[in-house]
């Protein structure tokens, strides 16, 4: 998965362009960085959980399948002895 980088220079000039100061961009940058660094940890995070509950899906349909096929080989069992024997 591909996350963008943050352009802290391209977020400053828009921050000054919008009329607060350089102290004031710096600052908001500085905020924002460590934000954005515990959002991916986050996004990673659940990442790994959506992984790990998907894996646990698939495992149950491939139950599921099994038992579907072997319940359908029964009743086409019973079907033939029924009808043919």
């Amino acid at each position: 998965m591909a996350i963008a980088a943050f352009d802290t220079l391209e977020f400053v000039e828009s921050l000054e362009a919008s009329g607060f100061t350089k102290q004031q961009s710096k600052g908001m940058v500085v905020a924002f960085k460590g934000d954005i660094v515990d959002l991916k940890g986050d996004l990673r995070e659940l990442g790994s959980r959506l992984d790990r509950r998907i894996d646990g899906v698939m495992g149950e349909l491939t139950l599921v399948k099994w038992m579907l096929g072997l319940l359908v080989g029964g009743v086409t069992a019973i079907i033939f002895k029924t009808f043919f024997a």
